[in-house]
């Protein structure tokens, strides 16, 4: 049974990309995200995450485990989150083994979401069919969850013995990810505790932990992408053609017919990604009043976003948001009549 935990209300995140019409190399940015890291966590910031792809032109990291731990090294209280390792293109053994090891070095600290993917090219650059998503993801939880537990025990005609083990239970590390109601059936019924891509999700996950008996963790919902800026109009200005690059890459990767309502579809304008609201431009104002009753995510190397604009975006936050907002994880347990 999972108990209520308030994780993660402020955020930092990285693709680490580099794409080469904004002038910005892959050293520079994975310098200058490993120092934001840093900065991250001598302030206050609760979790640092990192994501995967493979075979993009601009550089998005492809192994999100190695800057992972990377980061943990050079910090002492922030989660370091995998949001979201690609399971079906890991060995499960493997990958085990690689968060129990991640645990250690990070001191408790370490969280692995784990989500099925669906880039059509992804899948044919790593020999795996889309349609085998499901068997694959249930073999891989039920196998990394018990080579966490520290069992002895054959998968696929091999032993499985995982050594050294990690310092926690593998269901506090292991999260199940994804956007979709299977995700969310599949994170319920290993036990796990489901990292929503969207508030819509939220009710297909309770729904199905009711269907196997499991109470799930339930975090602050919902976690909005924020740029703080002194000037929005002039926020936006600079941000705009890195989100446009953003959208337009995940858009090409979503293009199958189980992804094709992505709410990154279309976003192929400026002024229709500042009217979805994916990414929000505010003031410190504005982004203390959004964080009293949501979760913030920052992205301040975004799309390849000049590092000089993302440390001021980042700074503005800590001086005058973060101080401000706190307490919102406890106001927010009082309004939902939880304990503290």
């Amino acid at each position: 049974m999972f108990h209520h935990r308030d994780l993660f209300h402020t955020s930092i995140g990285f693709d680490l990309r580099a794409p080469e019409q904004f002038g910005v190399t892959s050293q520079q940015i994975f310098n200058e995200a490993m120092a934001m890291v840093e900065f991250a966590d001598a302030s206050g910031i609760d979790k640092v995450d990192f994501q995967e792809h493979h075979q993009s032109e601009d550089g998005y990291v492809p192994c999100p485990i190695l800057p992972g731990v990377a980061a943990a090294a050079r910090t002492k209280n922030i989660a370091v989150v995998m949001g979201a390792i690609i399971l079906p293109f890991h060995d499960p053994v493997e990958m085990a083994e690689q968060i129990a090891v991640a645990d250690l070095l990070s001191n408790g600290r370490f969280y692995a979401v784990l989500a099925a993917g669906y880039s059509p090219t992804e899948f044919a650059a790593f020999g795996v069919q889309l349609k085998d998503r499901a068997r694959i993801m249930d073999e891989g939880f039920d196998t990394i969850l018990r080579a966490l537990s520290g069992e002895r025990f054959q998968f696929k005609g091999r032993e499985v013995f995982v050594r050294p083990l990690p310092t926690r239970d593998p269901r506090e590390i292991v999260y199940g990810g994804g956007g979709t109601r299977a995700s969310a059936c599949r994170a319920a019924k290993f036990g796990l505790s489901m990292w929503p891509m969207n508030d819509a999700m939220i009710a297909d996950y309770d729904e199905a932990c009711a269907e196997f008996g499991v109470e799930g963790t339930k975090f602050i919902r919902g976690v909005t992408s924020v740029y703080v800026t002194d000037d929005p109009e002039q926020g936006w200005a600079a941000l705009g053609p890195h989100l446009l690059h953003y959208m337009r890459s995940y858009a090409k990767w979503s293009e199958s017919p189980d992804t094709s309502a992505s709410p990154l579809h279309g976003m192929d304008s400026i002024e229709k990604i500042r009217a979805a609201g994916l990414v929000r431009v505010l003031t410190p104002d504005e982004a203390v009043e959004l964080g009293s009753t949501r979760a913030i995510g920052l992205q301040p190397l975004i799309g390849g976003l000049h590092p000089d604009k993302g440390w001021k975006s980042l700074e503005l936050f800590v001086d005058k948001v973060l101080p401000r907002i706190k307490d919102a994880p406890a106001k927010w347990r009082k309004a939902q009549g939880l304990a503290g």
